[in-house]
């Protein structure tokens, strides 16, 4: 039997969402306050994944500054109907829902239109197409009334496709599978006459899984499916290697079958850092409606290749590894800035080798937009490396490599200078409002490759001078002090390049020669 690794999508992309057009699939996630928002992919067999777009690029559309890195743009829903691709997502701030908007494109590739406001409150929305051509929109919200269900509950209004505007009554579907827990990220499907309304109940973390209801009637009454939940992995021991599987979209390949896909996590000895993951799960239907991974009753690392793919490859690695020389006049689709665009201060070099990076005065730990562009990690093994050229003119000024779980936890290694001017680098973890300096070495020109290794038990950080044979090692921070279990939140890893002042407004520049990305073990410099 051909077989294809899990997760399909590796790294911080989770609650993913999934449609088809013709026999081609489109998939979108979360992006929070990165920028730009909601990253769109590209597949015509599910397993391997080419990144087309962000859905949203355009500055300030919505505004992201001032909110936390786990805040902002949350679990989009794509759709295709008649020509038209349509995402509906929210804009959270302090962890609530803040602005429901939909975008429109006649190509995936864009260009989208302007976010577009909805009068809906709560999160996690939705659209179904029905039959007769009507749209339905769904979220989720707390529950207006008390109940016997959970705390929150599953609406419903129709969208007007024309003014792009939720119009008509509003229905209130289901309070969820489990008393006492919130429900959310509603998806309808309809097969055989049926509505089949998939949600996600138990949270995001060890207790989530994928619950179900179903209706004769679009609007309900929607009666719980008692087979829910029907998929989870909270059941499961601690040596499971998938955890926190739920938040689940279906969609059916051209040749009938149907596959879901769903986030999930791999931690090791209990925590995890890459963030949630997209996993790709197989569905069968039978008479009380979707079974989720019949063969198997879970995810799997290793599963069987949809009908679509047969005869291809076991799998590709859906992330863009390699050495980086930033030759093109943009970045490529894999780097992001924190809140909003930062082409003002971080742009490929006139030249048409490097990155430039001007100073700015926000530090990492603001909430502005600081001069910082990152990308996912992607593997628990790998070499990140990054060569720098920067002169500070007093010890604030700071450029260098930064591995960034949010504002408030992350460490950097900067190219510096001491309160004598002297070049230095520093290595610096920032940990709920407190920077502790771990170590600093002298340099003797403003230049070194600076490096940061991962693996099970942590990040070692590391720097070589030009013409140095040996490196220098610094020190490594617990792999753990950048996971979610510690740090709280709903973002991974992202390993990133920054330059700031620490406050101070600075007219200094940093030049990125060249980065470099890549699992441990793979070809290329270690």
């Amino acid at each position: 039997m051909l077989t294809f690794r899990n997760p399909v999508l590796t790294g911080c992309y989770p609650d993913p969402s999934i449609c088809r057009a013709g026999e081609d699939f489109y998939l979108v996630t979360s992006s929070f306050a990165y920028y730009p928002g909601i990253p769109l992919f590209h597949s015509r067999d599910l397993v391997r994944w080419r990144q087309l777009t962000h859905v949203l690029n355009r500055p300030g559309r919505p505004s992201l500054e001032g909110l936390d890195v786990s805040d902002g743009v949350w679990a989009p829903t794509i759709r295709h109907h008649d020509g038209t691709f349509y995402v509906v997502s929210t804009v959270a701030r302090g962890r609530r829902g803040s602005l429901t908007f939909v975008v429109t494109a006649d190509d995936p590739a864009g260009p989208w239109s302007d976010p577009v406001p909805l009068e809906a409150e709560g999160i996690d929305p939705s659209l179904f197409f029905d039959d007769d051509g009507r749209c339905w929109f769904t979220a989720c919200r707390d529950a207006a009334q008390p109940n016997d269900g959970g705390p929150g509950e599953l609406w419903m209004r129709e969208l007007d496709l024309r003014s792009l505007e939720l119009v008509g009554p509003t229905h209130v579907l289901w309070h969820g599978a489990v008393r006492g827990a919130w429900v959310e990220a509603p998806h309808l499907y309809k097969r055989d006459g049926v509505y089949y309304l998939i949600a996600a109940e138990g949270g995001t973390e060890g207790n989530h899984s994928v619950t179900a209801a179903r209706s004769g009637v679009v609007t309900g009454p929607y009666v719980t499916d008692p087979r829910s939940p029907l998929l989870t992995h909270r059941h499961r021991g601690p040596d499971e290697p998938i955890h926190n599987v739920g938040h689940a979209d279906l969609v059916d390949t051209p040749d009938g079958e149907t596959w879901a896909v769903t986030l999930g996590v791999r931690p090791i000895e209990g925590t995890h850092t890459l963030g949630r993951e997209v996993f790709l799960v197989p569905v069968a239907w039978g008479s009380h409606g979707p079974v989720f991974a019949p063969e198997s009753g879970g995810v799997r690392l290793s599963e069987r290749l949809p009908s679509i793919a047969s005869g291809g490859p076991e799998g590709d690695d859906a992330g863009v590894a390699g050495r980086v020389t930033f030759d093109e006049p943009v970045l490529g689709l894999e780097w992001n800035s924190l809140r909003g665009p930062v082409g003002d201060r971080v742009r490929p070099s006139a030249g048409g080798q490097g990155l430039d990076l001007e100073l700015a005065a926000e530090p990492l730990s603001s909430t502005g937009v600081p001069a910082f562009v990152g990308r996912r990690q992607q593997h628990v093994r790998f070499h990140a490396r990054a060569r720098i050229s920067f002169t500070a003119t007093h010890p604030a000024e700071e450029a260098g490599v930064a591995v960034f779980q949010s504002q408030d936890r992350y460490a950097t290694l900067a190219l510096t200078v001491d309160a004598r001017g002297r070049a230095q680098a520093v290595l610096t973890v920032r940990d709920a409002g407190t920077s502790t300096r771990l170590a600093s070495v002298p340099v003797s020109a403003g230049e070194a490759v600076l490096a940061v290794d991962g693996d099970e038990a942590g990040y070692t950080f590391r720097l070589k001078e030009p013409g140095a044979g040996q490196w220098i090692d610094l020190a490594g921070v617990e792999r753990p002090f950048f996971s979610t279990e510690r740090a709280g939140g709903f973002v991974g890893v992202f390993l990133g390049l920054y330059a700031t002042g620490n406050g101070q407004a600075g007219h200094g520049r940093a030049h990125v020669h060249w980065f470099d990305y890549r699992p441990a073990g793979s070809d290329g410099p270690a």
